[in-house]
């Protein structure tokens, strides 16, 4: 099979497009003809190998243990590995998987969920990282509901797109920020009120009870003015700022800062489970969830679509189609 391959960390230039053999299947795994992988901005600390801390994570101190890169998929079943009930051949399913920008990937069973009918494969390869950090984010950190004003900073991106609509769905009112290129795609998904942070400050004298922070780049002080007394900040990624822990060390501080305030100060590290996927599935079909798509590489410009993600310019998602 065609896979996208990094033999050693470094720039989107280490990537190759080379025949290696096609994955099999073991007990409760499944093994997906790819039609279409998420470009999420992970891919690039695999890639990169920075922070240095990843490589310490097991992704391979020297080298990538995985030569394959990519994480998000969608695609329909070719095999299936011995004690799989949920998924037989012929289904189309959508999830992660180590290795997703080739043109089969294996993974466990349990890391894929039926594909939205109501989207085609490049679209739902976009959601499975993005939508599950947002909907955790707000779900379970920020304990979202009827009447809950939450300011989403960095609505635009992979991740806020989708957090501006579940937030909706949860019944809350929605305050988002990006740039000014941006407002009207972030006002077109339901946002009750966007603010252009090239023009003003979102802290102002407005106070939320949930802040979202994807950008990461705003200083603790200026989050906590836009919080009520006993609101909920909640950080995910962000800006990479140190080559060998990355944002970790600010999310670190941030968390001891936060045992001594009455405001809630909490982090994210989201997974990809199947049960939630089925949750935005069913938001998906219901159509009050939708993934937003800036562009589309084939399979052989993938190194081009994670460095266009890493720049910055995406609103919204980018996917590999295969």
């Amino acid at each position: 099979m065609r896979a996208i391959v990094q033999d050693t960390y470094g720039s989107p230039d280490v990537l190759e497009l080379r025949d290696i053999p096609v994955p099999q299947p073991g007990p409760g795994e499944v093994l997906v003809r790819v039609r279409a992988a998420g470009v999420d901005p992970g891919v690039w600390f695999l890639l990169t190998g920075k922070p240095y801390l990843v490589r310490l994570m097991g992704f391979g101190v020297r080298r990538p243990k995985s030569p394959v890169r990519g994480m998000d998929v969608a695609g329909r079943v070719e095999a299936v590995g011995p004690g799989v009930t949920r998924f037989q051949p012929g289904d189309d399913v959508y999830g992660t998987c180590d290795g997703s920008y080739a043109e089969y990937a294996c993974a466990a069973a349990d890391r894929f969920a039926r594909k939205p009918a109501n989207l085609d494969f490049a679209a739902a390869a976009a959601v499975p990282i993005s939508a599950c950090t947002a909907l955790q984010a707000l779900r379970d950190r920020g304990e979202v509901r009827d009447g809950t004003r939450v300011l989403i900073i960095g609505a635009a991106g992979g991740v806020g797109t989708f957090a501006v609509q579940v937030a909706k769905a949860f019944g809350a009112h929605v305050t988002g920020v990006c740039s000014t290129a941006k407002t009207d795609l972030v006002a077109g998904l339901g946002a009750d009120e966007v603010i252009d942070y090239t023009r003003a400050d979102f802290a102002g004298n407005r106070r939320y009870d949930v802040i979202l922070d994807i950008a990461g780049n705003r200083p603790l002080s200026a989050l906590r003015r836009a919080l009520t007394d006993r609101g909920t900040l909640v950080l995910v990624g962000g800006a990479q700022t140190g080559r060998w822990v990355g944002n970790m060390a600010r999310m670190a501080r941030v968390m001891l800062v936060g045992m001594f305030l009455r405001q809630r100060v909490r982090n994210l590290f989201a997974t990809e489970p199947a049960a939630d996927l089925e949750t935005l599935r069913e938001m998906i079909e219901a159509g009050t969830v939708r993934p937003v798509i800036n562009r589309s590489y084939p399979l052989a410009e993938a190194a081009q679509a994670i460095g266009y993600v890493h720049g910055g310019h995406s609103a919204g998602k980018v996917v590999v189609t295969v």
